[in-house]
């Protein structure tokens, strides 16, 4: 019987990088056109989905796992996890901005 190969159960980043979940492409616009598939739009927002040992111990980097963030794709690096999955490894300083509910109180 043949030995089954273990799957990848976590993705640890390593350095200063952040693993994220993009969010799906637009679809349509806000006034509710549909878009064809030849003119999706690139989405670069996402989820962060884990963050490395070295990001969570820098207090200048004020990012935590689930922040909804914007990033540039340029340097994000593809993780061929699963079949459907949109998951990327992003430098931190890729990440050019955090979406928060409230201003936080030391700014």
């Amino acid at each position: 019987m043949p030995k089954k190969k273990p799957g990848l159960q976590y993705i640890e980043p390593i350095g200063g990088r952040v693993l994220v979940l993009k969010d799906e492409p637009k679809r349509e616009t806000k006034g509710g056109i549909a878009l064809p598939d030849a003119a999706e739009i690139p989405t670069i927002t996402g989820r962060i989905v884990t963050i490395s040992r070295l990001v969570s111990k820098d207090d200048d980097v004020p990012l935590k796992n689930y922040d909804k963030v914007l990033f540039h794709p340029k340097n994000a690096i593809p993780v061929d996890f699963e079949a459907d999955n949109q998951l990327f490894v992003v430098p931190v300083e890729d990440i050019v901005a955090v979406f928060r509910k409230e201003k936080p109180e030391d700014i």
